[in-house]
């Protein structure tokens, strides 16, 4: 892992090197940079990787306390994020977190070259569904979100409905959520940095110029969604593949929202082939 010092604190990130082109990959909430591991495996010979950790939960550092860790805060932390490496003509690629489409609506959009939604929050579907709705309560209440991470030590709580049971369609591994959770399970920082994230959501107005900001994204574009998703609707990304002008669309079977964990491969393919057929154009 690498730092990178951002206005906010530090953020850890991977980069597997090399000259080829620059993938930078964005993960959700309680997750961290793993979520792409077999991804990266697939990319990384001929595409060079970055996956940054957002401080979105599963971040080991804890970010300032006066960081503005909204979502829009940690979309405009993913501008700086580009900024501070320098990166150029980035594919920028993102799986359950929508809060980056927030960078073309606000005009933070020069440094990527091309533009990769797979099943995420879009529209006014933030905080997403039954999870995410579980979340935010549990975010209202104080020591709400101590509480509800805590019930994950129980392996069987993993699975329902409210927590991870419908954001991938196999168990993620445990030694995976473990890493993942560990934070949020110790530190009383990364809580209230995690707390800070899901009560910042705009109002329904703005996200909704979010999406709608899409339209001015004037560079290839690729959506790919998972046909059995249950928190990020499949009419979203159909929505958003026809906004983007150079938008195309990519449906997944046999997955539910985190298509990095239930189909990597397909994935991987879908992503490999966009970015030859674009570069080649």
């Amino acid at each position: 892992m690498t730092d990178a010092l951002l206005s906010a604190g530090v953020v850890e990130y991977e980069d597997t090197g090399g000259d080829g082109p620059v993938v930078v990959l964005l993960h959700g909430v309680a997750m961290n940079g793993s979520l792409w591991r077999h991804v990266v495996s697939e990319l990384r010979d001929d595409f060079r990787c970055i996956v940054p950790t957002l401080p979105l939960g599963a971040h080991r550092r804890p970010m300032r306390p006066d960081a503005d860790l909204t979502v829009p805060g940690v979309a405009r932390l993913v501008a700086e994020f580009l900024d501070v490496l320098d990166l150029t003509d980035v594919t920028l690629v993102m799986n359950d977190w929508g809060g980056a489409q927030a960078l073309v609506a606000d005009g933070r959009d020069q440094r990527i070259g091309k533009l990769v939604i797979t099943s995420c929050e879009a529209f006014d579907n933030f905080p997403p569904g039954l999870p995410g709705r579980n979340l935010y309560a549990s975010a209202k209440m104080p020591g709400g979100i101590g509480l509800a991470f805590a019930l994950l030590k129980l392996k069987p709580m993993r699975r329902l409905p409210m927590t991870w049971g419908w954001m991938s369609k196999r168990p993620i591994p445990d030694e995976v959520l473990d890493a993942w959770f560990q934070p949020l399970w110790t530190s009383t920082e990364i809580r209230r940095d995690l707390r800070a994230y899901v009560l910042g959501v705009p109002p329904k107005d703005e996200l909704l110029r979010w999406a709608e900001g899409l339209r001015a994204f004037d560079r290839p574009a690729l959506v790919v969604w998972a046909t059995e998703d249950k928190v990020m609707p499949l009419a979203h990304g159909r929505r958003l593949a026809e906004l983007l002008p150079q938008g195309r669309l990519v449906e997944i079977t046999d997955s539910y929202t985190l298509i990095p964990e239930d189909q990597p491969r397909q994935l991987s393919a879908a992503i490999r082939a966009f970015l030859l057929e674009t570069s080649a154009a």
